[in-house]
């Protein structure tokens, strides 16, 4: 919000010293954040200049040039047209512009001087608001011709005083909470707050001006019959006419200017009275031609489907909860508090005008505003609250200026349909404010406090009773009063005490999980990435996944960001692989990614959420139907490797990473964990048959598969062959890692080694001979290890020989020679009678 400061001086009173950087210091103590300061930093020649030519000149790079020769009266001294150049196309020759000549600085410190440039010398600059520090917009120069007082602007004429850039501005970041701060005279009743100067509300004024309603008023009905949360979409609505309006007269500087300093363009004198209403006191305004009005004025619900043609041109359908201005209860007119309907603009022609100044519900003009996409200036306004008692004052301010200004005659008649309902009382207890705060204010304080903002305070009895005034819809309960009262007496009172937090019980034991398993992860050479978790039909395709199996696996977004990958991932794989191909793409040879990240498990249809109204919570049931309409989501690892696993260099070549590469790293990330995995061969898709591990626990639970992906798969994914990878199912891991373990005394007894071969059938798994062994070597036994696997002559056709070392070691003693024996002896009986083992 821009809050001129001579305009500002008007409703408060502000030391005439005060600066607008003072003005802004002291709204900051009340809560309004300084957006920036305007105005006063342009020096040197800004004059009004008349374009005579404009010559477009084509450039080699593909860009057009105007030179311009430009009439700046006498200001350059000689009074010869100026020459400058331009890169703006929206002027034409005739057109008032604004021009900056040598020796002028724009804001910033930007200096102006003639300069040689596309092959001419280019004398000044013809200036955008941009440039000019009085709005965004740097599409175009800023045209003069549009304004409404441009007949009586002269070339050479000093343009800082015309656009108001000698006075100053003080622009503020209004919080979604304080919309009675869109207006100057919320602006200043805070800065009345902040500093204790006096604060006089014009619309104590204009009220008293204002006639009472009677019956010879326009007629006006509010007739909404479905209104939302209770609430009425419209609750009050005055409506003003004013006849023989001269809509050629132009708008009066002073306010043509007033409007400019706050960063709105003057178009015509109806449009700029009701912006600076609206700018002055909050309250948007519309305007119809009354002419073109053939009934009284109706605000109800639109009907599904129905069609308004609005100002900007555009047919819009709109919806139910739409609320409508219409004619007669059946033809739209406007979109009530967003934008009015084409068919009863004020034009050229008008002379008769009805001034609606209306109250109307935050949420229905929030949600319309958000419909259409249309936001405005109005309804920024309406839909953070707009004081429902300002209304008549609002529409009185606009009629004096129209009958002012614009020759018209006010009609007698006056309407005003209200059925605003009174606020709620607050019951305050006068000692919240300093248990909430933690300062100590008086009782007296909190009462002063709630008197300056303007509530009524009843204390006799306690708690208080505290009804807020009619401009604060954000005052609700007790809390809202005692930031309030923690806001005026004055935030830097608040001491700065830093809370003791309570012991904290750390980690939780899935947490300390996830980092272990990343950390183990990162030490073995491994990147973490993240990719995004959408994916299609046809990924599940490339990765071998049936895909009707897949698809009702997954879930459906209903607004995806992408229709191209409109589905949730049932794999980290599914989406890891992208990540892979764009770091191969880009040079990377040898690559080992993981991700950590959750995936989608349905287990039966998807089913959908209920939805429920904002503002409350929930009722328990719509809640509990919410939680179980949300699909499982387990936690998994996904890894991937491609390239050497080992480097090559002067010691020698590169090893590739193979399925030993990414079972090692499933194991690794189980031993840290302190879990035993159980190994046996598999072949689900994505993996290549027979180069595929499925790793459970010893009860059977499934953690995931490791393995080489399909050859199918990665030429359908666009990765290198023979990539590897693998994926583990994290909640799983920390469910069986939730237990404390028994640590085991490390033995200083020596080590026996026993080599022990045996032939048992190609189809036998060496998972389930070593499983075997290990069984019948029992507790003496430390560890197993393949070493070799033979298939030959030597142990016939359809077998094959397995070599494994044992190592065997007791916890208290030097083991003799015969119980190594005997355990080796037991190990290899203990593998005949499970799988049929011979000892070679």
């Amino acid at each position: 919000m821009r809050v001129p400061v001579d305009w500002l001086r008007e409703y408060v009173a502000v030391p005439a010293e005060a600066r607008a950087a003072d003005i802004a210091a002291s709204l900051v103590r009340v809560g309004l954040e300084e957006e920036g300061l305007h105005g006063a930093d342009i020096t040197g020649p800004l004059v009004v200049g008349r374009v005579l030519s404009k010559q477009p000149e084509p450039q080699k790079n593909g860009r057009t040039i105007n030179w311009c020769m430009v009439d700046v009266g006498s200001a350059n001294g000689t009074g010869d047209p100026q020459g400058i150049v331009c890169g703006a196309h929206n002027f034409e020759p005739g057109d008032l512009v604004a021009v900056i000549l040598p020796g002028g600085v724009l804001p910033g410190g930007f200096a102006i001087s003639a300069r040689r440039t596309y092959g001419h010398v280019s004398a000044g600059m013809i200036c955008s608001v941009r440039e000019l520090g009085i709005g965004q917009d740097h599409d175009g120069i800023l045209v003069l011709t549009d304004r409404s007082d441009a007949a009586s602007l002269t070339p050479g004429q000093d343009a800082i005083a015309l656009l108001g850039l000698d006075r100053e501005t003080v622009e503020v970041n209004v919080t979604p909470d304080r919309g009675y701060c869109f207006s100057v005279r919320g602006i200043a009743r805070e800065y009345a707050h902040a500093t204790g100067a006096a604060f006089t509300d014009p619309a104590l004024a204009l009220s008293a001006a204002a006639p009472a309603a009677n019956a010879s008023g326009y007629a006006v009905q509010l007739a909404d019959e479905t209104p939302i949360r209770g609430r009425a979409g419209c609750d009050r609505y005055v409506a003003r006419v004013v006849r023989g309006i001269d809509l050629s007269a132009p708008t009066p500087p002073w306010l043509a200017t007033r409007l400019t300093e706050a960063g709105m363009r003057p178009i015509s004198l109806p449009v700029d009275v009701t912006n600076y209403v609206m700018l002055a006191l909050g309250q948007p305004l519309h305007a119809f031609d009354v002419a073109r009005l053939s009934g009284p004025v109706v605000v109800r619900r639109a009907r599904t489907g129905e069609t308004l043609r609005t100002l900007d041109g555009q047919t819009r359908t709109l919806a139910a909860e739409d609320l409508l201005i219409t004619d007669g209860g059946e033809k739209g007119i406007a979109i009530a508090g967003v934008m009015g309907g084409q068919e009863t603009e004020v034009t050229v022609s008008t002379t008769d005008v009805l001034i609606e100044a209306a109250h109307f519900d935050p949420v229905s003009i929030a949600r319309s505003a958000r419909r259409h996409k249309l936001p405005s200036e109005a309804s920024k306004r309406f839909e953070r609250g707009v004081d429902p008692q300002v209304a008549a004052a609002a529409a009185q301010l606009a009629v004096d200026l129209l009958v002012e200004h614009g020759g018209g005659v006010a009609d007698a008649g006056v309407t005003d349909v209200a059925t605003v309902t009174a606020r709620s009382v607050i019951a305050l207890d006068p000692g919240l404010p300093s248990r909430l705060v933690g300062v100590d204010y008086s009782a007296t304080d909190v009462s002063d406090v709630l008197h300056e903002i303007g509530c009524e305070v009843d204390q006799s009895a306690s708690p208080w009773s505290v009804t807020p005034p009619s401009w604060r819809p954000d005052l609700a309960n007790g809390p809202d009063l005692a930031e309030e009262v923690a806001r005026i007496k004055g935030y830097d009172r608040i001491p700065s005490i830093l809370p003791t937090p309570p012991g904290g019980r750390g980690l939780t034991h899935g947490q300390r999980a996830r980092r272990i398993i990343a950390d183990v992860l990162a030490a073995q050479g491994l990147s973490e990435v993240w990719s995004a978790p959408f994916v299609s039909d046809q990924r599940h395709d490339a990765l071998g996944y049936p895909v009707h199996a897949a698809r009702a696996r997954t879930v459906t977004i209903a607004n995806p960001l992408s229709d191209e990958a409109p589905l949730m991932r049932i794999s980290v794989l599914s989406t890891l692989v992208d990540a892979l191909r764009r770091n191969v793409a880009r040079g990377a040879k040898d690559v080992g990614l993981f991700e950590l990240g959750l995936v989608v498990a349905l287990e039966g249809p998807q089913q959908t959420a209920p939805t429920a109204g904002v503002g409350l919570r929930p009722s328990d049931e719509v809640l509990a139907a919410i939680r179980a309409a949300v699909p499982p989501q387990p936690r998994h690892v996904g890894i991937l490797l491609t390239g050497d696993r080992d480097r090559a260099g002067w010691w020698g070549p590169g090893r590739a990473a193979d399925l030993t590469d990414v079972l090692a790293l499933a194991r690794a990330v189980a031993t840290a964990l302190a879990i035993q995995l159980e190994v046996a061969a598999d072949d689900p898709m994505p993996f290549h048959p027979g180069r595929c591990a499925r790793l459970s626990l010893a009860d059977g639970t499934l953690v995931g598969h490791v393995g080489e992906l399909h050859p199918k798969v990665t030429a359908a994914l666009g990765i290198p062959g023979r990539t590897v990878a693998g994926e583990l199912d994290v909640d799983v891991l920390i469910a069986a890692s939730d237990h404390a373990v028994q640590s085991t005394p490390i033995s200083v007894a020596p080590v026996a080694h026993q080599d022990v071969a045996v032939v048992v059938d190609a189809a036998v798994t060496a998972a389930s001979v070593e499983a075997a062994l290990r069984t019948g070597a029992g507790e003496l036994l430390e560890s197993i290890e393949l070493f070799d696997v033979y298939v030959g002559d030597q142990v016939g056709a359809g077998r094959k020989s397995l070599a494994y070392r044992l190592v065997v070691r007791a916890a208290d003693r030097t083991l003799r020679t015969e119980e190594v024996s005997a355990v080796r002896d037991a190990a290899v009986s203990a593998a005949t009678a499970a799988v049929g083992a011979t000892q070679r």
